[in-house]
């Protein structure tokens, strides 16, 4: 897997292997950044089930200020840390080592431009975490959720404040896009 674009772009990344995780695609994930492209830059975006990391690397390549990671299992932070610190982008990330339902209160305090989950497929993790998103109002004002699922999952059209305004389909794999509409 590689870094697309920006200031580590052509980098490659590690990723584990077995198949304990499915990283974006290369063209998923050049759609997401063309789609989001004027968002990233300066933005404070947000990781969830971040595997390896490589949606928030990216999103540090192309401009984010601060990507916070959060990865339950130790192993891929473990490697995901690596891919950090070999790129150089220790300094713009926070890592939380936990699960992250249980991680989004303690970030009540952090208001986010971009948040991007890509929960395992076809487990639930879709609508549950949705939800805690918009409870801990973790997303600004005009900020956008993009979730990445099965194409097979069924998404709510609104989570509270977060309303659905675009959906991509790419194989298998669809993204979609939540505004705040506060």
């Amino acid at each position: 897997m590689r870094v697309i674009a920006g200031i580590a772009g052509r980098r490659r990344l590690k990723v584990p292997s077995g198949g304990a995780v499915r990283p974006t695609a290369g063209r998923v994930k050049e759609a997401l950044f063309n789609i989001l492209a004027d968002r990233v830059p300066g933005s404070l975006f947000l990781d969830l089930f971040a595997g390896s990391g490589g949606i928030g690397i990216e999103a540090l390549s192309r401009g984010a200020l601060k990507v916070v990671f959060i990865e339950k299992n130790f192993h891929h932070m473990r490697l995901l840390n690596n891919n950090l610190r070999n790129i150089g982008f220790t300094e713009k990330a926070v890592l939380i080592n936990r699960d992250v339902l249980k991680s989004l209160p303690f970030l009540q305090d952090d208001c986010f431009d971009l948040v991007f989950m890509d929960p395992p497929y076809d487990r639930g993790f879709e609508n549950s975490t949705l939800s805690a998103v918009a409870r801990y109002n973790l997303v600004r004002p005009d900020g956008m959720v993009v979730v990445e699922s099965s194409k097979y999952t069924v998404l709510p059209p609104e989570v509270a404040c977060l309303g659905l305004v675009r959906q991509e389909r790419y194989g298998d794999t669809l993204l979609s896009f939540y505004e705040n509409k506060k």
